[in-house]
């Protein structure tokens, strides 16, 4: 998965004197905060709220690593026996015990058995995911169930490298530090209590939305750096008692604030783009999708981002209630920062350029990947990202990879009528029930929302379920925009269930502010809390635009 990149990237550095992990809580001008080496440096001199810019880290600059006194434990070679063992059983038991309904050809089940058989293996990561995905491909033409050219179809959709070129913009928006820049003024505008902070940092995710479309990229690249950092000065630390001072706090509430604004927009975050291919995919067009996505997300979005800080200040509340330092430690960083640089206005222009076109394309002829390609040619021909940042990008790769694999499976089920038989089915179960589609598109929402504790990444639980829980509800008489358009907003609210649940929550509970008991509880009661915003605002927003 995405995260587990970004994860390796961050780091945090001490002086050579600092020997023990908890060495700087006394010896806090030992600090120094490094991401990537793209990323600039926050460091802190004092106790108090002091963010220092530096230039961009190089290797030379660089703490050395402390010798350890013990080698460091082998890993294992290979996939993991067990998960292996599972994912496969599942394939063969589909394939080969289970009949086979009169409904489905041979071929749609065989298709369905190895694609049972890669989710699996998603979901219980005998391997690393881009890996499976590619064993799952190769699976599928082994044993002839799908022709070379069909298996590998996928690779040329429009929707594939659409997210790819998303992961390189995010990657120009971090290495120029135009994300840390607009943080930072949101701290200096916002910073002066602890749900102000909250507050600003939430709403500047949302913003960032529109020219950085990565919901991970944004939380490691540009907000868990700010929080590290802001935590720390105050004398909140990981890992320690004293990370309920702040840091812990601050980390809840983005991670809970990002799944609304990862659904705001269409380019908010990748999994809404082939949400959309998918739903395409079944039949439902979404005409104007940039324009038509805001408009039914915006209400329910804004009452989810102006509700949720307030509710964890009084579930999970800080120690530290005000911090009058930050804003003028924010406004000294920004004197240290100096003028927007030229690099940072071209990154700036370019995805304004993109997002224009991603808006108005469609009137003009211009398809949504076409206008990411001229802004990212734009940003190689004038250097502000060099094509060794693209093919450093791992994550790019990995999820170009894997995201295929998904799509072009889901697709062939699709065609080979799998899934109009699994959504006739679950249709004629809710008939029997005399169920009326209100509380049919209830249940199944729900389900889908629960059955994301079984997944790692919300493109997987996307690309897995997306298409069957939409043709069910189709089936079951829910309108097919609303449908389709709640369940991708229900895609982003699942994000915060868990520390696994998406690349946004693994980061967040890696910097050590958060236990896992505390995610695990959070994450199910604010579920609950956005089913009942998203659920009662938006039920009389949609009324209102017509969606039913």
């Amino acid at each position: 998965m995405e995260s587990l990149a970004l994860l390796r990237s961050l780091s945090v550095s001490t002086s050579s004197s600092a020997t023990h992990p908890y060495f700087r809580r006394y010896h806090p001008k030992s600090l120094s905060f490094h991401s990537s080496p793209t990323l600039r440096s926050l460091s802190i001199y004092s106790t108090r709220f002091t963010l220092h810019a530096t230039a961009s880290s190089s290797p030379e600059n660089q703490t050395e690593p402390l010798p350890s006194s013990s080698p460091p434990p082998q890993q294992q070679q290979g996939a993991k026996l067990i998960p292996l063992a599972i994912s496969v059983s599942i394939g063969l038991i589909v394939r080969f015990i289970i009949p086979r309904p009169e409904q489905v050809t041979s071929q749609g089940w065989q298709l369905l058995s190895v694609f049972l058989f890669t989710i699996s293996g998603l979901v219980l990561g005998p391997l690393p995911v881009g890996a499976w995905a590619f064993i799952g491909l190769t699976a599928s033409i082994v044993t002839k169930t799908l022709p070379f050219s069909t298996a590998f179809a996928a690779f040329t959709n429009e929707l594939i490298w659409l997210i790819a070129i998303s992961f390189f913009f995010a990657r120009g928006f971090i290495k120029t530090g135009l994300g840390d820049r607009i943080a930072t003024y949101f701290v200096r505008c916002l910073g002066k209590s602890t749900l102000g902070l909250s507050y600003g940092l939430a709403f500047c995710d949302m913003l960032m939305g529109l020219i950085m479309p990565s919901t991970m990229a944004r939380a490691g690249g540009v907000f868990l750096p700010v929080i590290k950092s802001l935590s720390l000065s105050a004398g909140s630390y990981p890992g320690d008692p004293s990370s309920r001072k702040l840091g812990s706090f601050l980390i809840q509430t983005q991670l809970q604030c990002s799944g609304a604004s990862g659904a705001i927009l269409l380019t908010s975050a990748a999994q809404n783009l082939l949400c959309l291919k998918l739903a395409r995919e079944v039949g439902v067009v979404i005409s104007n999708p940039w324009i038509t996505w805001f408009k039914v997300a915006s209400v329910p979005a804004f009452v989810s981002l102006l509700c949720t800080p307030l509710i964890i200040y009084k579930l999970y509340p800080p120690e530290l209630k005000h911090t009058p330092e930050a804003p003028a430690a924010a406004a000294k960083k920004l004197e240290r920062l100096g003028p927007i640089t030229k690099n940072e206005w071209i990154m700036l222009a370019s995805m304004a350029f993109t997002v224009s076109l991603w808006v108005f394309g469609e009137a003009i002829g211009i398809a949504s990947v076409v206008s990411a390609m001229i802004g990212l040619s734009t940003l190689l021909l004038l250097g502000v990202i060099n094509w060794d940042d693209c093919l450093s990008d791992k994550s790019a790769w990995d999820s170009l990879t894997w995201f295929a694999v998904l799509i072009g499976m889901a697709g062939q089920l699709t065609n080979l009528g799998v899934v109009a038989w699994m959504s006739d089915c679950v249709a004629k179960l809710l008939q029997s029930l005399s169920l009326t589609w209100p509380a049919s598109f209830i249940i199944l929402q729900a389900c889908y929302l629960l059955i994301h504790y079984l997944f790692a990444s919300q493109t997987g639980h996307a690309g897995a379920l997306y298409s069957p829980f939409l043709a069910m509800q189709i089936a079951a008489g829910v309108p097919g925009v609303l449908a389709a358009l709640c369940l991708a907003f229900n895609n982003n609210l699942s994000g915060a269930l868990a520390h696994y649940s998406g690349g946004p929550a693994a980061l967040y509970y890696g910097a050590g502010y958060v236990d896992l008991r505390d995610m695990f509880r959070l994450g199910f009661v604010m579920a609950l809390v956005q089913a009942v915003i998203w659920g009662g605002v938006g039920s009389f927003w949609w009324k209102f635009l017509g969606l039913y």
